[in-house]
């Protein structure tokens, strides 16, 4: 690829102008009212994510996948977030359609979800019909994981420009951009409520009784039952927020102004490749910094979102994905304990700005992440403590380790509420002054999250089977990974001179 410099030698110095031309023309301030409906999108997303994080794990043990080969299925979300949101969020940073820059791609994002939670809620039956029996199904885990994939794209098509979308509407302008992504942080925790009352609930089938089918049994029906309701939630919340960002569009002018500030090197491709690689020199210390606890605090997380109903299910109650009715018990049990995650998650997303204002961003971020931490290491002591107990195998476990076990995943939820808000309101502050759009700015956040998830996909499996199975081992990982992560942040991530001033008071 050229070298853009060679052919712009004043552009040596300067910081990119990507995005300063294909800023929207000045408006007036956003209202918080307009700000709270452009938001609410996300618990529509957030709804589907809910059913994903908390059935999906074990309905792919179900259909016959190892648990050590079920964290390489969720790979398609971190490796598709690797190269899509960041171009979506470039090409919508140059859309110029008349609907607006973001609009667009959040509808296409949300028909995309609809199409690929019917190809998942489906895939028993379509794989019933070209051959599969009750004990092999190949066809239905080929079909999973094609809709799987696509679900995952469409995730990361919606969730950028949803992101951006704030960040334009609250350009520069730090606290309603913290308060933006508290809104946002708050939708995602109501859709999370939803979506795991949804995922606890297993009488669906009742309700929904065309879903029983002969490929399809009570746990199947139950998970396509959820998939239903998802359909009819993301298509209202879609709608609500669409309708409610008046959107400036960019004029084809600006955006041929922003394409040749891109570079010169001969394709819209090598354009967005400079653009997402090449900005990477001009990010300040603070920018380097809030990546880097990103990617930290990500390894935290992915473990506990990719196996925390499993845990439940197998380390808890003592079950089998493919042997009799404890597993899912269990798996019930931790969407009920994600239930209440999402709840303390609600909680704290009210009061989140206030809190960051008078104590400092990074440093409510250190807290929460060590607070992760004693979460994760607090996992791996019921953990030893129910395999001691010995009900194992033969009856359902005490109240008391159950209860020690939803008090946990409910303490998670303020650590995931910083997690879910804080870093985006940091890195839209942060980047703003560098005139790139937040399109792109949300893009290269995404690096810092799907990367860490990449690593984990990959290296969970292993990992556990390496220690005789189980889940323990990568939680141990993750408590370790959030402890450096938390310390970082409550060290070396500046305090705002207001805030500075306030801790010496």
């Amino acid at each position: 690829m050229p070298n853009p410099e060679a052919h712009h030698p004043s552009r040596s110095r300067a910081r990119p102008s990507t995005s300063a031309a294909a800023r929207p023309p000045a408006r007036a301030r956003v209202s918080l009212r307009q700000l709270l409906r452009v938001a609410s999108v996300a618990s529509g997303i957030q709804f589907g994510w809910a059913l994903q994080l908390s059935l999906l794990t074990p309905y792919v043990q179900q259909l016959g996948i190892p648990h050590q080969w079920a964290s390489i299925i969720w790979l398609c979300g971190p490796v598709s977030g690797l190269f899509v949101q960041p171009l979506v969020g470039h090409m919508s940073d140059r859309c110029t359609s008349r609907y607006g820059r973001r609009r667009p791609f959040i509808l296409v994002g949300a028909v995309a979800i609809v199409a690929a939670v019917l190809v998942i809620a489906y895939a028993a039956d379509i794989g019933w019909l070209l051959g599969d029996t009750a004990d092999y199904r190949p066809a239905a885990i080929t079909v999973f994981i094609v809709g799987f994939w696509i679900l995952d794209v469409a995730n990361n098509v919606t969730q950028g420009p949803c992101r951006a979308l704030l960040g334009d509407l609250t350009s520069k302008d730090p606290r309603r951009t913290r308060v933006a992504n508290a809104y946002y942080s708050l939708f995602m925790a109501i859709g999370n409520i939803l979506g795991y009352a949804t995922g606890s609930y297993s009488g669906w089938y009742k309700i929904f009784t065309f879903a029983l089918s002969p490929a399809c049994t009570i746990s199947c029906a139950n998970l396509k039952s959820a998939f239903f309701l998802d359909i009819a939630f993301i298509a209202v919340t879609t709608y609500i927020s669409i309708m409610a960002a008046h959107e400036v569009p960019l004029n084809s002018s600006e955006a041929a102004h922003a394409e040749a500030g891109a570079g010169e090197s001969g394709s819209a491709e090598e354009a967005f490749m400079w653009e997402l690689f090449g900005t990477f020199k001009y990010f300040t210390t603070p920018v380097w910094i809030i990546l880097s606890v990103t990617a930290l605090t990500w390894i935290g997380w992915f473990p506990f979102t990719l196996f925390d109903t499993d845990w439940m299910g197998r380390e808890i109650y003592g079950g089998d994905p493919n042997q009799g009715l404890v597993y899912d018990t269990g798996v019930r049990m931790g969407a009920l304990g994600l239930l209440l995650n999402s709840v303390v998650l609600a909680l704290t997303s009210l009061f989140m700005e206030r809190l960051c204002r008078k104590r400092g961003a990074g440093f409510v971020w250190g807290i929460s992440n060590i607070m992760m931490t004693v979460c994760f290491l607090a996992m791996l002591v019921v953990t030893y403590v129910a395999n001691n107990m010995g009900y194992i195998g033969k009856d359902l476990p005490p109240t008391g380790i159950v209860i020690a076990a939803l008090i946990i995943f409910t303490i998670l939820g303020f650590p995931l509420a910083i997690t879910y808000s804080v870093p985006y309101a940091l890195i839209s502050t942060h980047i703003e002054s560098l005139g790139l759009g937040q399109g792109l700015s949300m893009g290269v956040l995404n690096l810092a999250i799907v990367v860490p998830q990449i690593i984990v996909s990959l290296g969970s499996g292993p990992w556990d089977q390496l220690f005789g199975g189980g889940n323990s081992p990568a939680f141990a990982v993750a408590a370790v990974s959030a402890l450096i992560s938390g310390l970082i942040a409550v060290l070396a991530i500046p305090r705002s001179g207001a805030q500075k001033a306030r801790s010496h008071v």
